[in-house]
């Protein structure tokens, strides 16, 4: 009894894992450290085998973007990660800028 171990933090280190990650375009930039991100991805139906295209959009955290002086512009091709919960909505991180977008 007096031999306790205590490997919980060790343990849990070495579960986490790696996080999600996800690439896609800004579809907006509008908020203040907040950017829209659109992942498409193709899936195939379940029942009837048809490959068909589905969205999902992200509200991504952006430190250094402000819609005043943009960092990140529409149509930019970005990797996101997932992180932990920063409000009601994001629950993801820009990692990196991988495309800009070309101005028209």
């Amino acid at each position: 009894m007096a031999e306790t171990q205590t490997t919980a933090p060790a343990a849990a280190e070495s579960t986490r894992g790696r996080p999600k990650t996800r690439i896609g375009i800004v579809t907006s930039n509008k908020m203040t450290k907040t950017v829209v991100v659109t992942v498409r991805r193709r899936a195939s139906h379940a029942e009837y085998g048809k490959v068909m295209s589905r969205r999902e959009k992200y509200k991504a955290h952006a430190e250094d973007h402000d819609p005043k002086k943009p960092t990140i512009n529409e149509g930019d091709k970005v990797l996101i990660a997932e992180t932990k919960r920063a409000s009601k909505d994001k629950r993801w991180r820009v990692v990196k800028v991988l495309e800009k977008a070309t101005q028209a």
